[in-house]
Parts: C-alpha cells; structure tokens; sequence
C-alpha cells in the first residue's frame, strides 16, 4: 500500500510537493470532523483547485478539474482493494507492486513496506468493514476515499491518491488516515 500522512511521518526531502501534502495532511486532521464530502470541498479551497466526480464525463486526466470515467473508478477501486488483501494475507511484494514508483523508490524494498504499513496503518489491516466512497481529481490528484470501520466500532476514512503508471494502470501514491463523525451501528 502506498502509504503516507497519517500519523507517522513520510520520508522525504524538502520539496514543494512535501510542503503540500503536510498542508494536505493538517486540512484532513481539520476538516474530516465535518464529513468527507466537506473534505474534498476543503482540498479544493486550500488549493484553489474545482472538484469533479465520477458521474460527469472525463474530458483530460491533465486538467485541474478533469473528472473520471465510471470504468475508472472501478479500476481504482479494485487497485486498492486487491493491495489490501495482499497486505491482510502478509503477501509484501503483491501489496508492493500496487504501489506507485515514488513509493517503491521511497521504500526500495516489499518487506520494508509492509513493515511500515503493519507499524502505522494497522487500521486498515484490523477493518472489519470497508467501504469505498465517492472519489474526487482535486487539483489534477485523484482522490479516492475508502470507509474503514474497526472491531471496536471506531470509523475512520483512508484517502488514498492514485496516480497512473507508465502502462497506464492506477497506482497507490499515498494514504493520509483520518478519524471521522460518521458512527457505526
């Protein structure tokens, strides 16, 4: 799984793209009080950036506001669903190959990753339910949010970001994990 934010930190050097996604991760920490639909609405206004989803018509992947195709949310769906079953069965370089190259080169090895995935991402491993929501391209990053609900009734939200491979496939560029208001029955 291509992980990072959350609660423990994501190695890398100064960058701007760093800067950004520390600014992403203090907004989700903020803002997820207020559901996920507030949320993607809040990514937007800090990035100054229009939100679109899968129900509108897919014109450029490129553009601010490009949207998806329904066959493409399903695609990302399964990406991340088929990373999650490798992580639960302890299968490190399945889970690894659904990760995008940044993460691969981040990490450099399957067995370091699920490490750091069992260390700091327990709640997606202990889920007892999941559930994707509607997904977003916020500022030409799309955004896919999954609903995690865990054996003590706790929900939370994943927010993973996908970016295409050079095949053209989805990749897992990072999940930021954050508490929700939504509770469980």
């Amino acid at each position: 799984m291509t992980i990072h934010g959350g609660r423990s930190t994501r190695m890398m050097a100064a960058s701007p793209r760093a800067a950004q996604a520390a600014t992403r991760r203090r907004l989700v920490r903020q803002v997820l009080a207020i559901g996920t639909v507030a949320l993607i609405g809040s990514f937007c206004l800090a990035f100054g950036a229009e939100t679109s989803t899968a129900a509108e018509a897919a014109p450029s992947l490129h553009a601010p506001h490009a949207v998806l195709a329904e066959a493409e949310w399903e695609a990302i769906q399964k990406t991340i669903a088929e990373q999650l079953a490798a992580l639960r069965g302890g299968d490190a370089l399945r889970a690894f190959s659904f990760a995008s190259a940044g993460i691969q080169e981040q990490f450099g090895d399957a067995d370091i990753f699920l490490g750091m995935v069992r260390a700091s991402y327990a709640a997606l491993l202990d889920a007892r339910y999941t559930e994707f929501l509607e997904g977003a391209v916020i500022d030409g990053h799309t955004i896919q949010p999954l609903r995690l609900v865990g054996n003590d009734e706790t929900v939370l939200v994943a927010l993973y970001e996908m970016e295409r491979d050079e095949r053209g496939g989805w990749r897992i560029a990072g999940c930021i994990i954050a508490p929700s208001t939504v509770r469980s029955i």
